[in-house]
């Protein structure tokens, strides 16, 4: 057992999501705000660290089914780089101290970080093998991050944002699913079990349909009457943009590429969406602050 292999278990590359826990801070006009920002920093770690754990029970609960997968059995635990008693050992500690930290910041924040492993420990062990529910729950954990980051920087968050994450995130979810059924199209191998409750018609029409109201949900909430107040500009509208180009993108990398497999590595890796994001950051930054 390595330290490159206890940072792969823990799948660091992952914690991009996590920036979710921020997004209270950008959009309330307060990401300026040092010691705001410095909170929402230290519970994206202790997040992160809990997560990590997650992701190790996940592996320790699948590790059967992750060796028949092709890249999948790459990972410590299915690979036998990494033993069975030390990821459990491993898991522990990471859940301990994304707690205590967690615990130091904000009680309700600690509230929803339990509430977000108890529902992961559900997943893991029954829920993901149910369709449809499989992947609402995991646009909801998306959904609590932003509870995090709002309860541990005091600002409350807007009912839009919680919508789209929710939308955003469950596309995202959809393309991922879509992508073990062309695994199992292609190889007769079922790495879900869940995929008896799917076909790629339902999943293209799901997702055209969760890519559709993404977009829309967007543009009327840049084009509320209470966002335009608040913010104080009328051009919000204008990031819509970037929005619409970004989902297309994936879309794109879905239905053609056919390569949704993994969401983090389509931001870390694809230049275009990397772009697209940098662009509706700055575009809305720009007339935000």
């Amino acid at each position: 057992m390595t330290l490159s292999k206890i940072i792969q278990l823990m799948r660091p590359h992952q914690y991009i999501k996590n920036i979710f826990i921020l997004l209270p801070l950008f959009f309330a006009l307060k990401i300026t705000d040092t010691q705001l920002l410095i909170d929402s920093i230290i519970a994206f770690v202790a997040f992160s660290l809990t997560a990590s754990a997650v992701y190790i029970l996940n592996d320790y609960h699948d590790i059967d089914e992750d060796r028949k997968h092709p890249t999948k059995r790459d990972r410590p635990l299915a690979s036998g780089d990494i033993s069975k008693q030390n990821g459990i050992w491993i898991m522990v500690v990471l859940l301990g101290i994304g707690f205590l930290i967690m615990s130091l910041l904000s009680l309700k924040a600690t509230t929803i970080l339990a509430i977000y492993l108890v529902m992961n420990i559900l997943y893991t062990f029954w829920l993901k093998h149910i369709a449809i529910l499989d992947v609402t729950i995991i646009a909801i954990g998306f959904v609590l991050r932003l509870f995090i980051g709002s309860f541990v920087t005091n600002i409350e968050l807007s009912m839009w944002i919680v919508i789209m994450t929710f939308l955003l995130a469950l596309f995202m979810a959809l393309a991922k699913r879509r992508d073990d059924m062309l695994i199992y199209l292609d190889t007769g191998k079922k790495m879900r079990k869940v995929i008896d409750g799917y076909n790629l018609q339902f999943l293209d029409t799901a997702m055209s349909i969760m890519a559709s109201v993404v977009i829309v949900a967007y543009i009327i909430y840049t084009s509320s009457a209470d966002v335009l107040a608040r913010v104080n500009s009328h051009y919000l509208y204008l990031t819509s943009i970037f929005v619409t180009i970004g989902i297309m993108r994936y879309l794109q990398i879905t239905f053609v590429l056919q390569d949704s497999g993994s969401p983090t590595k389509i931001v870390l890796r694809d230049r275009f969406m990397q772009f697209t994001i940098i662009g509706w950051i700055v575009s809305f930054g720009w007339i935000l602050y």
